[in-house]
């Protein structure tokens, strides 16, 4: 840096050169220099300006650092929209009104770092960051999710103090490739950091550690005041063993002098014997040390990793991870917090990994920018695959910006730049070229880039898959596309001319009540070569935590004040269009597998049932056939406990010694039990734990709960009552001391997030399912019986409903049949719906649970006795909308305290709901804290329900799971406790 340059704030005018990447900025490197920097976290003075160039006022207030403006009370608010620009420039165009925020802070240089080299580090600023030491340009630099480093040195002085400001640009020609799913911001988002080094010093550390052991460290040394003094040596030692250099290497480097003159390198080698591989399920890690050397042997630098060795692969279809196919059970993740928005604590990030694994994940895509560099620290310690992706997505104007030269740069850079971040992590296991961008020569020149630096890892990118899953020619080496049918898949995998592994980097979509087919789909990635897995769309739903009062964020403050997916009074979770701007895309940011507070959505326990590392084969009748489904580990840090759920009696339990199991390997165990001679339906369920402590889960933690069924029900039988009447009023509907609304037919559900965008609820609506007149048709009563039949009129026809009401001992048998005509071919459920009077606050249930499962979504959720109160069953959607719903109910019961109420038995597993809300006071509002619970329960028990799907970003649910017209008929029986 000199004098002679220009303030890049006046002369350059950085947030419209696309040419321009950035200015005074250090190059990547992957050294760690967290130890004995000053961290410059906390509050520092801020100001938000109207636009870049106004003039700071005199009034100053604080911004915590890192963190967002937008969710620190300034006026600039939180806005959501997923493909659209939040401007109408055209790339590489920017509105005059552009939010600028100005932080400044005094900052005091160590005494103790006279005559060593200063740099300043921020971790993250979007988008548009520019540095001022002392009021004199240092630089700026552009990448809102990679670090920025300055070097200080000749703008401060060690002992003094000095006036440090970032001025942030919110909008920027790079804001067209930033175009992500998610919600636009502004601020300095990750920590900034002071650090000083020797002069001579190490500028970059590449670590390649093969699985056989063989290791390679190539280090590149700078020193900052020009030539390289001679002498200089680097060593190293991995977990105490001595590094050796190799000689060879540096002889052949030293022929360059204008190498050995100004960019030192040297390259360490060691064959480890013994080799612990690193995987996902294996994280194994060494700890390697390197450093630098002084002529006369004293450290100048001193780098510090944590290190994997493994390999990765293509082999024809087939990703190989240390020589083996590896299915990559994944999910899309963001940067991501309801209070503090893009800033994410370390605590933070070990939550969401701890939590993914707990449920089977063994994957993640950096969606759809690096990450924070403390989570693939995470990932590598945890185990991890890692999906890197660059920050590029230019999903508004994507067309245009693939071929422009003008951004040609920027690509490159962002490419180039988290290669050389992330390259030593194990866990990264692909690079991907960023997301949704369409496919063009900037793509190419990034990917040209990465292969040279990189030839251990593949590429990826969506963009170039989809021109042809098999085309050896296009810049990814993996077909990943988003969101293919299933049929699809399969039918390339079967094709003959399948060339690539097929891992789709977004396959199922987590909006609202969803992931339905998720088990259909997994069960076909297993039994298929060339289907190897894919990553879930997304971690988190991105709700804001909002005061309904004023209508803002939070904030930092608002810790405690949610649980259990739940905001607490007062407050709600903000989606799009709730902070006052009118054009957003709404809840499409609510589309995670777990709430805005990490809560786990009931989706999160299909998947853990989808990935068990041990499953229950077969049920033969000398035992159980168990395999290990993992791919490197046995099955020695697991425990398992049997329980027989017995229909008509309670839970048998036992404990299970597993088998002596290697990877693929499958044995026979005999039954853990004699089956009672009593004839009624059995479930035998493997309850697996952890045997120990693990870095992820304690000692006990469930990992997964195989089941099988032992024995069918058998058929039910009624005996009729006949001098008992049955009271049925005028209109034809039930009186029951217990039903303050009788059972009636219902067709419609409170929309689900995939009904609304996949285009079912206009349809019902236009057919009008979610009110259809009730005319009775005939009442004929019978001694002991009567039977109802009644027409339900809506625009798409009429349905006949026919109800025989019969006294049997015990209490009521209730048989239904509804006709639906040709026109009503796809219809939500097929059902009845009461409600009960005040007090009954206790469910317990014979069937799938005890979480909410669904027809497509129900492989989770194991066959057992289950009980929670009725204010637990419900699941709090960010959008209010179809939810509780248990699958595979045989009977239930719902209860006072004191043990009164009533009993219903189902005449084959069927759909049942019990919650507080009717299905149209949830279609009525928006958010929770708009809905107002009813006293008594409503209770739905469907013949019929129509599986969930994915169909708000993905395919619909299968025809299997469709309710199509046609007679459906169904029986229950009704007692009171």
């Amino acid at each position: 840096m000199t004098d002679a340059l220009p303030d890049p704030l006046i002369a350059l005018r950085p947030w419209a050169a696309p040419e321009l990447t950035s200015w005074g900025r250090l190059p990547m490197n992957a050294v760690d220099r967290r130890s004995g920097a000053v961290c410059l976290d906390g509050d520092w003075r801020f100001q938000l300006l109207p636009a870049p160039d106004a003039p700071p006022g005199e009034v100053w207030s604080s911004s915590y650092v890192p963190g967002v403006w937008t969710m620190q009370g300034t006026d600039d608010l939180p806005r959501y929209l997923n493909v659209r620009m939040p401007f109408a420039a055209f790339p590489p165009d920017v509105p005059a009104a552009n939010p600028t925020g100005v932080y400044e802070r005094a900052v005091d240089v160590p005494a103790e770092w006279t005559g060593r080299r200063i740099v300043l580090q921020v971790g993250a600023a979007e988008s548009v960051l520019l540095v001022h030491v002392d009021g004199r340009p240092v630089g700026l630099s552009k990448d809102s999710h990679l670090a920025a480093e300055f070097d200080l040195t000749g703008v401060v002085r060690p002992g003094e103090r000095a006036v440090l400001r970032l001025t942030v640009v919110k909008w920027s020609d790079a804001s067209h490739i930033e175009d992500q799913d998610q919600w636009w911001h502004g601020g300095i988002t990750r920590s900034v950091l002071l650090y000083a080094t020797d002069p001579l010093h190490l500028a970059d550390v590449s670590v390649r550690a093969r699985r056989d052991g063989d290791l390679r460290v190539d280090c590149r040394v700078r020193d900052a005041g020009g030539a390289l003094p001679e002498g200089w040596y680097v060593s190293g030692e991995l977990d105490g063993q001595l590094l050796t250099q190799d000689a060879e290497f540096d002889r052949a480097n030293a022929e360059d002098e204008r190498v050995s003159a100004f960019l030192g390198e040297a390259r360490l080698r060691a064959a480890v014997p013994g080799v612990r591989a690193w995987s996902a399920e294996t994280p194994e890690l060494y700890g390697l040390t390197v450093r630098l050397h002084r002529a006369d042997g004293t450290v100048a630098d001193t780098s510090r990793h944590r290190i994997g060795f493994r390999d990765v692969e293509i082999d024809g279809r087939d990703l190989l991870v240390n020589g083996e196919r590896v299915f990559i059970r994944g999910v899309n993740r963001h940067d991501f917090h309801p209070l503090t928005g893009r800033t994410v604590s370390y605590d933070d990030m070990r939550a969401d990994l701890v939590l993914l694994k707990r449920f089977g994940f063994n994957a993640i895509r950096t969606a759809h920018y690096p990450n924070d560099p403390a989570l693939y620290d995470l990932a590598d310690e945890l185990g991890f695959y890692v999906v890197d992706e660059a920050d590029i997505e230019s999903h508004d104007h994507a067309h245009e910006i693939a071929d422009d030269p003008r951004y040609l740069n920027a690509f490159v850079d962002r490419v180039a730049r988290m290669v050389l971040r992330d390259k030593n992590h194990p866990s990264v296991i692909i690079w991907s070229l960023g997301n949704e961008s369409d496919y063009g020569a900037n793509h190419d020149a990034a990917a040209g880039w990465v292969r040279r630096h990189d030839p251990t890892r593949p590429l990826q990118y969506e963009g170039a898959a989809k021109r042809g899953w098999a085309d050896p020619d296009l810049a990814s080496d993996i077909a990943c596309p988003m969101y293919a049918p299933l049929e699809e898949c399969i039918a390339h995998a079967m094709s003959g001319t399948q060339t690539k592994p097929l891992i789709q980097c977004e396959y199922a979509h987590a909006m609202g009540n969803s992931n339905g087919t998720l088990a259909d789909h997994w069960a076909a990635i297993e039994a298929t070569p060339g289907l190897q897995g894919g990553f879930i769309w997304e971690f988190w739903d991105h709700g804001i935590l909002q005061r309904v009062n004023d209508g803002r964020p939070a904030g930092r403050g608002g810790a405690g004040l949610y649980d259990n997916g739940v905001a607490a009074p007062g407050h709600r979770w903000a989606y799009g269009g709730d902070f006052g701007e009118t054009d957003h895309d709404g809840a499409f940011i609510a589309d995670g597998v777990v709430f805005p507070d990490r809560t786990p959505k009931p989706v999160m326990f299909e998947h853990r049932e989808i990935a068990a590392p041990v499953r229950i084969e077969a049920f033969r009748h000398e035992g159980i056939v168990l395999g290990n489904h993992q791919h490197f580990r046995g099955l020695d840090w697991l425990s398992g406990e049997w329980q027989l759920a017995l229909a008509d009696g309670g839970t048998l339990t036992a404990p299970a010694e597993l088998p002596d199991l290697r990877p693929g390997e499958t044995a026979a165990v005999p039954l853990p039990f004699a089956l009672p001679e009593d004839g009624g339906e059995a479930w035998l369920t493997l309850r697996v734990t952890t045997a120990g402590d693990e870095p992820w889960a304690p000692r006990g933690t469930v990992v997964c709960l195989p089941q099988v069924r032992l024995r069918a029900a058998p058929p039910v039988a009624h005996t009729p009552v006949g001098n008992r009447p049955v009271e049925v009023d005028e209109d034809g509907l039930l009186v029951h001391p217990l039903l303050t609304a009788a059972p009636t037919l219902s067709l419609w559900r409170a929309p689900t997030d995939n009904d609304e965008l996949g285009g079912m609820a206009a349809r019902w609506r236009d057919w009008g399912l979610d009110a259809p007149t009730r005319e009775v048709v005939a009442v004929r009563r019978d001694p002991g019986r009567v039977t109802v039949v009644a027409d339900h009129r809506c625009a798409g026809g009429t349905v006949r409903h026919e109800q025989v009401f019969t006294a049997v001992e015990g209490g009521l048998l209730v048989e239904e049949c509804a006709e639906l005509p040709e026109a009503l071919y796809d219809v939500a459920r097929v059902g009845s719906v009461f409600e009960t009077v005040a007090g009954l606050n206790l469910l317990e249930w014979f069937g799938q649970g005890p979480w909410e499962s669904y027809p497509d979504r129900a492989a989770g959720a194991p066959v057992g006795h289950h009980a929670l109160p009725v204010d637990e069953l419900f699941t709090p959607y960010l959008r209010p909308q179809e939810s509780g719903g248990r699958h595979g109910v045989r009977r239930f019961t719902l209860s006072a305290p004191d043990a009164t109420g009533l009993a219903v038995r189902l005449d084959r597993p069927r759909q049942v709901s019990v919650t507080r809300h009717r299905a149209a006071d949830l279609a009525a509002v928006a958010h929770h804290d708009e809905l107002v619970p009813r006293a008594g329960c409503v209770v739905h028990i469907d013949a019929a329900h129509r599986g969930l799907g994915t169909a708000s970003c993905g395919p619909d649910t299968f025809a299997t799971y469709l309710v199509a017209a046609g007679v459906h008929r169904w029986s229950w029986t009704l007692r009171v406790l």
